[in-house]
C-alpha cells in the first residue's frame, strides 16, 4: 500500500514538474536570438529587387543624358567640372543621395592640341605651293556642333612636329603591315596613311616607327563602320552612319594610368618620371582624319594594288603608294605634310566617389564604376552608362533615405574623370585606395557605354560572375519583345557549355578594353563588363559609327541608338539587379565551376594549338592538365559544399569564409613578376595578349615568339609561362579547399 501512495506522488510531481515547464515555456517572451544573429544570417530580398526593378524610369535616364550632354565635357574642361557638380549634386541629395560623397582630386598629365595653331595636314608641291587641305573640324549639321569646346580631331600624346614624305597606305598599321610594304618599298621618310582597326591607336604610330616613317595619318574606314556608305544623303543626320567628315579621336597611348606616375596615383607632390622616360606612345607626329580626306589621298597614290583585304569603300582601287602619287594625279611629285601643334601639361581631374555603407559587412565592398568624361558631348561614349548609374543611385538612394533597404555589404560608386586619355578604371583611384582596399573589394562592375543600339545584351565578365549576370538577365524583360533579356541574349550571341547546354555567350575581360581593366588586370577583382549592343548580323560596324567623333550627341542617342530609352532601361535593372544580388546575397552569387569550365576551354585551346610544338622542344604539357584537372575537382567539392549547406544556420564564420573563397578567386591568379613587359598586367588567365589563339596569354605569345625567332632563350620562355600557369592554377585550386 505504502509503495503504491509512493508511486502515485512521485508520478504526481513529474506531471506537475513537466506542467511547470511546458507552461513557463509556452509563455511567449520574445525571440531570445540576438539581432545581430537575424541580420548575419539574412539573404537577399527578392521583393526590394521587384521595387528596384520597377522605379527605373525611362523619363528620367532621358532627362540624365540631356543633362550630360549639354555641352562638351572632355577631361578637365569646363564642361568636365560641370558634371562634376552635376553628380556631387545628384549624390548628396536630401531624399535621393547617398550616405556619403566626394570629390577626390588628381594631377594628371595630359595632351591637348594647341587652339591658336590647329594641326594641319596637307599636300604641298616642289613649289611648297599648298594643293590640298584636310579639314581641321568636322562638318556642322545641328547647333550644338558649332560650340566653341567642340575640340578639334587629335591624336592624344602625339608628340609635336612638322614633318613631310611621299604617301604610302599601310593598312591597319599591324607589323605585318609595314613588313609587306617593306618588301617591295622604301620607306624611310615616308607618311603613312592606316585605317582604325586591328592594331590600338598608339601601335599604328610605334609600328611605323621602326621602319623609317616619320608621321601617321588615320582614319576611319567606311566598309568597317559604315557598312559601305559613303555619301553624305545616307549618313548623320539623315541614319546612325558616321558622315564624311567624321574623324575619331583617342588618345594614343598604351598603359592605362597617369604616364608620368606609374604605379603611383597621381597626386600634387607624388615623384614624375622625367617625359623622356615615357613608354608606349607615338614617337611620331600623328593626326585622324574623316573618310572625305582620306578617299582625296588614297584614290590619289601610285604603286601596286593593296592586297584584297585591304581594300575598303572609298571610290577607288586602294594602291600602296609608289611611295607617293600616280603620274597622272594634280598631287604629282608632292608631300604630304604633317604640321602638329599638341601640348601636354599637368591639369586636375577629379573623381567623384559615393558610398552606401553595409549593415552587416561594411567592411566589403562592391563597386560600381563609369568614366564621366567624353572627347566632345559623348551621348552614348560614356554619358549613356553615367546616366544609368545616375537612374540606379536615384532608386537606391531613395530606398536608403525612406528607411526601406540598406545593403548587406558597402557599395561604392565611382565616376571616373579622365578615362579617354587613358587613365582607365581610375587608375589613379584604384592605386591610391583600391589596391589598398582589394583584400576586401567583392566585384566590379562596369557599364561605361551602357547602349549602342537596340538589340541585346552585351557581358564581358570574370567566369565567377557568369552565374549571377544570367540569374539578373532572366528577371528582366529584354525591349520590344515578349521575352526576357536572357532569351533575347541566348538568341544573338550564344555558346555550347558542357555543363549547361546553349546558353548566352559572356566574353573574357581580354586586355584593357574599358574602366575594369585596373580592377580586373591588376588587382584581381572579380569584374564585369555590361551593356547593350546592336544585331552584328545586320551591320559590319565595329562599333557605333558616331564614336569619339562630334556627333555623339543627344539627338543622336536619342533618334537612332535608343529612341524610347528602353535599352538604357534594361541596362539598369540588369546592371542594378546584379548589384543588388552581390551586395546583398548571404553567399557571394560567384559560381567556381563556371571558371573550372573556362579554363578547360582554355587548356583545349592551347593543347591543340601548341602540344606537338612543345613536345617537339622536350617541353610537357601535363602539368598543366593536372593543374586544370586540380582545379575543376576543388570547384565541384566547393560547389558541393555549398549546395549541401544551410546556410543561414552555419556561423557567421563559416559563411565568411566560403565568401572570402569566393571573392579571393581571381585575385590567386595574379603574378607580378609575369608580363615584365606590360603594364599593369599580373592576371596570368586574362592579360592582353597579341596571338590569335584564345588561350593562356602569355604561353600563346610566347610560342608564337619562339616559332618565328626560332631561338632557343624563347622556347625556354614558353617553358617559363606553362610554369607560371600551371602553378597560377594550383594556387587557385587550394584556396577552394576550406583548409590545408
Amino acid at each position: 500500500m505504502l509503495k503504491e501512495v509512493l508511486l502515485g506522488v512521485l508520478t504526481g510531481a513529474v506531471a506537475l514538474t513537466i506542467g511547470i515547464l511546458l507552461g513557463h515555456f509556452a509563455i511567449y517572451k520574445g525571440s531570445s536570438v540576438p539581432d545581430w544573429v537575424r541580420d548575419a544570417s539574412r539573404d537577399v530580398d527578392e521583393s526590394i529587387i521587384e521595387k528596384f526593378l520597377a522605379e527605373l524610369d525611362t523619363n528620367q535616364l532621358k532627362e540624365n543624358l540631356r543633362e550630360l550632354t549639354k555641352v562638351p565635357h572632355m577631361a578637365t574642361t569646363p564642361g568636365d567640372e560641370a558634371t562634376v557638380d552635376f553628380m556631387l549634386k545628384r549624390w548628396q541629395d536630401p531624399n535621393t543621395g547617398l550616405d556619403s560623397a566626394w570629390r577626390e582630386d588628381y594631377k594628371v598629365y595630359l595632351s591637348f592640341p594647341n587652339k591658336t595653331s590647329p594641326n594641319k595636314v596637307s599636300v604641298v608641291d616642289p613649289a611648297n605651293t599648298v594643293q590640298f587641305t584636310a579639314r581641321e573640324r568636322e562638318k556642322v549639321y545641328k547647333p550644338d556642333q558649332e560650340d566653341p569646346e567642340v575640340v578639334q580631331p587629335f591624336a592624344a600624346y602625339s608628340p609635336a612636329g612638322n614633318v613631310k614624305g611621299k604617301l604610302v597606305y599601310a593598312n591597319q598599321g599591324k607589323m605585318s603591315d609595314y613588313e609587306l610594304l617593306n618588301r617591295t618599298l622604301d620607306l624611310r621618310g615616308t607618311i603613312a596613311i592606316t585605317r582604325y582597326g586591328g592594331e590600338g591607336r598608339s601601335k599604328k604610330a610605334i609600328n611605323a616607327a621602326k621602319f623609317g616613317i616619320v608621321g601617321v595619318l588615320v582614319y576611319t574606314e567606311p566598309y568597317d563602320i559604315n557598312d559601305g556608305l559613303v555619301s553624305e544623303s545616307e549618313t548623320y543626320p539623315h541614319s546612325w552612319y558616321l558622315p564624311p567628315s567624321g574623324v575619331e579621336r583617342g588618345s594614343y597611348n598604351i598603359d592605362f594610368g597617369d604616364l608620368l606616375t606609374p604605379y603611383l596615383a597621381a597626386k600634387e607632390d607624388t615623384y614624375r618620371i622625367p617625359k623622356e622616360d615615357i613608354t608606349g606612345i607615338p614617337p611620331i607626329p600623328a593626326q585622324p582624319i574623316g573618310f572625305e580626306d582620306a578617299e582625296r589621298l588614297i584614290c590619289e597614290l601610285d604603286g601596286d594594288d593593296a592586297p584584297v583585304e585591304w581594300q575598303g569603300s572609298l571610290n577607288c582601287t586602294y594602291k600602296l603608294g609608289g611611295p607617293g602619287f600616280k603620274a597622272t594625279s594634280t598631287f604629282n611629285n608632292s608631300n604630304v605634310h604633317l604640321d602638329i601643334y599638341n601640348t601636354e601639361r599637368l591639369e586636375y581631374s577629379a573623381n567623384v566617389m559615393g558610398i552606401i555603407r553595409g549593415s552587416v559587412e561594411p567592411d566589403r565592398y562592391v563597386i560600381y564604376g563609369n568614366h564621366r568624361d567624353s572627347w566632345v558631348h559623348g551621348a552614348i561614349d560614356p554619358s549613356s552608362g553615367t546616366a544609368v548609374m545616375l537612374e540606379i543611385t536615384r532608386v537606391l538612394g531613395k530606398m536608403l533615405k525612406e528607411g526601406k533597404w540598406r545593403p548587406r555589404r558597402s557599395i561604392i560608386f565611382g565616376s571616373w574623370g579622365a578615362e579617354e586619355f587613358g587613365l582607365i578604371g581610375s587608375a589613379e583611384y584604384t592605386e591610391e585606395y583600391f589596391s589598398k582596399l582589394s583584400e576586401r573589394t567583392v566585384a566590379y562592375i562596369n557599364v561605361d557605354i551602357s547602349v549602342f543600339a537596340n538589340a541585346t545584351l552585351r557581358a564581358s565578365a570574370s567566369p565567377a560572375a557568369q552565374s549571377v549576370i544570367f540569374t539578373a538577365s532572366k528577371q528582366v524583360k529584354a525591349p520590344g519583345t515578349t521575352t526576357t533579356v536572357y532569351e533575347n541574349w541566348k538568341k544573338y550571341s550564344n555558346r555550347t557549355s558542357p555543363n549547361y547546354g546553349i546558353i548566352p555567350n559572356v566574353g573574357f575581360l581580354t586586355g584593357a578594353g574599358s574602366d575594369y581593366a585596373a580592377f580586373m588586370h591588376y588587382l584581381g577583382i572579380t569584374s564585369m563588363d555590361i551593356s547593350y549592343f546592336y544585331d552584328r548580323s545586320k551591320t559590319r560596324a565595329r562599333i557605333y559609327p558616331a564614336y569619339h567623333t562630334a556627333y555623339d550627341t543627344f539627338d543622336y542617342a536619342s533618334k537612332y541608338i535608343d529612341p524610347g530609352f528602353t535599352s538604357h532601361q534594361a541596362v539598369a535593372r540588369t546592371a542594378g539587379n546584379v548589384l543588388l544580388r552581390l551586395a546583398d546575397s548571404l553567399l557571394l552569387p560567384f559560381n567556381c565551376s563556371d571558371y573550372a569550365e573556362s579554363l578547360e576551354q582554355y587548356l583545349s585551346q592551347a593543347v591543340a594549338a601548341f602540344e606537338k610544338k612543345l613536345a617537339a622542344k622536350a617541353i610537357s604539357m601535363e602539368s598543366l592538365k593536372k593543374a586544370v584537372q586540380l582545379f575543376r575537382d576543388k570547384a565541384t567539392k566547393l560547389e558541393r559544399l555549398i549546395r549541401d549547406s544551410d546556410l543561414a544556420k552555419e556561423t557567421p564564420l563559416k559563411v565568411r569564409q566560403m565568401n572570402d573563397q569566393l571573392m579571393l578567386l581571381d585575385r590567386a591568379f595574379l603574378d607580378p613578376l609575369a608580363f615584365p613587359e606590360q603594364y599593369g598586367f599580373r592576371h596570368v588567365i586574362w592579360a592582353s595578349r597579341s596571338s590569335s589563339v584564345p588561350t593562356f596569354p602569355g604561353l600563346a605569345d610566347a610560342v608564337e615568339k619562339a616559332e618565328s625567332t626560332g631561338l632557343k632563350e624563347d622556347w625556354d620562355q614558353a617553358h617559363k609561362h606553362i610554369s607560371i600557369i600551371t602553378q597560377a592554377i594550383a594556387g587557385a585550386a587550394h584556396t577552394l579547399d576550406d583548409v590545408i
